[in-house]
């Protein structure tokens, strides 16, 4: 338990603007994020202006660095050797890319070895469980507000830890028949949904995974699909024997609702959602299906028929050992504002649109 209480104190100090101190087996980094630092903290952090900048291989790629050794594995940190005017504004021109056109980035940069990998890597996935840009300043064998180790960020919200919080009746819409269950995993707050629509008979359900999308599901946006999707399958669920609806607290695949924004702001730049996730630092899409097994499994069900045309879900689900017995295709009929991004889904990462 003291491994996952320093993770989420971690957390908390990334947001806050505070360094973190983490271990492996390799030594130890010091790291402080560039979007919550300011000139005190980082003069505080790093007083002799000797800090390296870390960041992930697809912000190195943009920064034409992904020819360099150190920068040539995909999913890696990047270690890039201080300047003397590298100080805090350059930094912050390197961690975000809307801010690409607006600041020509300086240079040339150098990558040099990162001294603990493991460490480093475990500092990336820390910024994204965050909510922040993968972007730090870094410290060999530093001192940070708080200390946790590399293993205790990666399993910091493990889905085995998921538990069933509350249930209860909600009639909706769409039936009058359905019950209302949250779940949470203590070790980062984090509380997902199920919706169970009728009433189970030991069919397989028909099963939606629908990753929150704050802009789609709420305000109605035209970029996405989300908010057709979600209601198109509580309509078809409730047409069916009976069914669940999973409602993921996973923004922007993962990436978080501020990162999402940043992601959109690219996209009017010109790129794609995939190009836009790699620029800000992030993979394709980071979220983790094996939170949605969990909850089936914790509903009893192990065996569902999925109404997805994402492979990535079937796959996770099996993963994790939730039988996907029949995959019922979900499209929704594109509009002028997300026709690229619908395109971009089946073109470049394996939709069945």
């Amino acid at each position: 338990m003291t491994g996952l209480r320093d993770a989420a104190r971690a957390l908390d100090a990334l947001r806050r603007g505070w360094p973190v101190r983490i271990l492996s087996a390799e030594g130890a980094i010091a790291v402080l994020a560039i979007e919550t630092a300011d000139d005190g903290r980082l003069a505080t952090f790093d007083p002799d202006g000797r800090a390296d900048v870390l960041l992930s291989s697809g912000r190195a790629a943009t920064l034409k660095l992904a020819n360099q050794r150190d920068a040539a594995t995909p999913g890696t940190a990047v270690r890039i050797e201080r300047a003397p005017w590298l100080d805090l504004p350059a930094a912050v021109a390197l961690a975000d890319p809307a801010l690409d056109l607006a600041t020509p980035l300086k240079g040339p940069f150098r990558a040099i070895a990162t001294s603990a990998p493991d460490a480093a890597a475990a500092a990336l996935r820390l910024a994204r469980l965050a909510g922040l840009l993968p972007a730090f300043f870094v410290l060999d064998d530093g001192a940070g507000e708080v200390e946790v180790s590399a293993e205790a960020i990666a399993g910091q919200d493990a889905p085995g830890r998921l538990v069933v919080a509350a249930r209860a009746r909600l009639p909706v819409e769409v039936s009058e028949r359905s019950e209302i269950v949250a779940f949470r995993n203590a070790d980062d707050a984090a509380e997902h949904v199920a919706l169970i629509i009728g009433e189970p008979d030991g069919t397989p359900p028909l099963v939606r995974l629908h990753s929150e999308c704050l802009t789609g599901d709420v305000l109605g946006s035209l970029k996405c699909d989300c908010g057709p999707q979600l209601h198109a399958a509580l309509h078809e669920i409730a047409d069916s024997r009976w069914g669940i609806l999973l409602y993921l607290r996973q923004e922007g695949r993962g990436i978080g609702l501020v990162n999402k924004l940043r992601a959109y702001a690219l996209q009017d730049q010109g790129y794609d959602t995939v190009d836009a996730n790699v620029r800000l630092g992030f993979d394709v899409d980071a979220r983790d299906f094996g939170v949605a097994a969990r909850m089936l499994q914790l509903l009893g069900q192990d065996r569902v028929r999925l109404l997805t045309n994402n492979p990535a879900k079937v796959a996770g689900l099996e993963a994790a050992g939730v039988a996907v017995v029949e995959r019922v295709a979900h499209a929704m009929e594109a509009n002028p504002h997300n026709r690229a991004y619908l395109d971009t889904k089946r073109d470049r990462t394996g939709h069945q649109l």
